[in-house]
């Protein structure tokens, strides 16, 4: 909120977190200039003239780096044991280089595009399974994944007028840095998420689901940061995997309703939000954690995972 007297062309001060980056002049220079060209373009061919744009460069990286493209042709086939064809396993690729091009470019002016038109673009399957959680009055816990561009689905949930709050790494990139502050200054609905970090205390957790806020964090970790965070083996792509189970748990001890959920991207940028059906719903006033309902949930959790990326190949991105 602006202070009393401010001027009001005067941006307010966006607060920062003990140890959160801090960017230096020359990258925000850097990133202006990018923004600048990508709003211009799409301000004379539209959206979809940058779609297309992005297509063409995400064709372009396909066909060079070929090094990425081996890489995700290795997991493709760990997700597709039985094989694909030859023209299949090509287009998935492609497809995947084409769609992380296109969601960055339309990542860096997100802001910069009118509120109404985002939410003309989201298709929002299973929101009742939000509503009623909702209206328990103990908040809900969202258990998301990294496969697609899951970082944009609090930011849609925040302007479909949804109180969000959602776990990020302290650490993270210079552009994730930049973007989450212009969509603070541009949106008050965003500049509105609870954002926990992932090495914070728990109480925060507690916290927002009594205030019947709906809580997403992603808990396929490609990597487990400190030997002190709890986790749960289970089965995916024919592996034994280590997924995080924290907020589950916490979820699970305040009697709050927990779901799966997925960020489809579409053409011309257009969204899916998939939410699933209740993987947990509480029966009593009494907390169900136990360690055979953590292991259940999270194994059903995984195979939602595993169904999501065989219906969506080009979303893969991290198992």
């Amino acid at each position: 909120m602006r202070p009393a007297g401010a001027a009001a062309d005067e941006r307010p001060e966006i607060p920062r977190g003990p140890g959160e980056r801090r960017l230096g002049w020359y990258t925000r220079a850097k990133f202006g200039v990018v923004r600048g060209f990508l709003w211009g373009w799409a301000r004379a061919f539209s959206l979809k003239g940058l779609f297309f744009f992005g297509v063409f460069f995400g064709t372009l990286e396909y066909l060079i780096n070929f090094k990425r493209r081996a890489r995700y042709r290795r997991e493709l086939r760990r997700v597709f044991p039985e094989g694909l064809s030859a023209d299949r396993e090509k287009r998935i690729v492609r497809q995947y280089f084409q769609r992380t091009r296109c969601d960055k470019l339309l990542y860096l002016i997100f802001d910069k595009l009118p509120k109404e038109k985002i939410l003309g673009r989201i298709r929002f399957h299973g929101r009742e399974h939000i509503d009623d959680a909702l209206a328990r009055g103990r908040g809900v816990y969202v258990m998301l994944s990294h496969h697609g561009s899951h970082h944009v689905a609090a930011l849609l949930m925040a302007l479909l007028g949804y109180r969000c709050a959602g776990v990020r790494d302290r650490n993270e990139g210079a552009l994730r840095v930049f973007m989450q502050e212009m969509y603070e200054r541009t949106f008050p609905e965003f500049a509105a998420i609870h954002v926990l970090y992932a090495d914070s205390f728990p109480r925060e957790i507690y916290r927002c689901f009594r205030d019947n806020r709906v809580v997403g964090t992603a808990l396929d970790v490609g990597r487990v940061r400190g030997v002190t965070l709890r986790t749960q083996p289970v089965q995916i792509f024919g592996e034994t995997r280590e997924f995080l189970t924290g907020t589950l748990q916490v979820a699970l001890r305040t009697n709050t309703t927990v779901l799966q959920a997925f960020v489809v991207s579409r053409r011309n940028f257009y969204y899916r939000l998939i939410v699933k059906p209740p993987l947990w719903v509480p029966t009593d006033d009494v907390g169900g954690e136990k360690p055979e309902l953590i292991s259940d949930i999270m194994q059903r959790y995984a195979d939602g995972i595993a169904a999501h990326v065989r219906d969506h190949p080009d979303h893969l991105s991290r198992i």
